[in-house]
């Protein structure tokens, strides 16, 4: 059975994973006969939004803790991650990955990576292992993976430009599709970058998991 490593970043749009996007993942994955085997990171997340009215609240919350409520407990530190022990790699979107994954929220092409994510994610790439990056989160990849890359977060044209500043092709792409780098084994989909509802978002991220499947073998 193949393992597929899902790194988390909170629980939320706001200030963590996009729940839609890390539930869609995980079952994508359990369909196909693989299993899951999901990390965040064990430390203070950036901020905490009230996702009701949008606003910042005065909390301090960790980001592996809050990650676990997505995945009933289920979820180890990012720091235990072993590219020996997966398959490939997959990180849902959410503002988190903007925050709590690296500073691209704040700093923008100017943007460092949480070292942890950076080492597994570049580890995995050097093994030969495929990544899956969605939403936002694949706006890091020209930080983990300097050689020329092929890329998408959708259309959003400042994403865009940034990613093209950190050295990233950007490719547009519809909120149902994905992008390919088949030599760099890399798969991306704009999910909620995009979408409007649920399904559209679960058309893209499907076709994602599947591809990073196939990219296994």
């Amino acid at each position: 059975m193949k393992k597929i490593g899902v790194i988390l970043c909170g629980c939320g749009v706001y200030d963590g994973s996009e729940i839609h996007e890390a539930v869609i993942t995980l079952l994508a994955i359990a369909r196909a006969g693989a299993q899951a085997v999901c990390f965040a990171p064990d430390k203070t997340q950036a901020d905490v939004i009230n996702h009701l009215t949008g606003e910042p609240m005065a909390e301090s919350r960790n980001v592996l803790i809050e990650a676990a409520r997505i995945v009933r407990g289920e979820i180890r530190p990012l720091n235990e991650a072993r590219a020996q022990d997966l398959d490939a790699l997959i990180v849902p979107g959410g503002f988190g990955a903007a925050k709590n994954l690296s500073n691209f929220a704040s700093e923008g092409s100017n943007c460092t990576l949480d070292p942890e994510l950076l080492r597994i994610a570049r580890d995995c790439h050097q093994a030969g292992k495929p990544l899956g990056f969605i939403c936002i989160a694949p706006a890091l990849l020209p930080k983990i993976i300097p050689a020329p890359l092929r890329l998408t977060i959708g259309t959003d044209a400042d994403t865009a430009e940034a990613i093209e500043a950190m050295g990233g092709e950007h490719v547009p792409c519809p909120v149902e599709d994905i992008v390919v780098d088949e030599e760099q084994k890399v798969v991306t989909t704009p999910a909620y970058m995009l979408a409007s509802r649920i399904d559209e978002a679960a058309d893209g991220i499907e076709k994602l998991v599947a591809r990073v499947l196939l990219l296994c073998q």
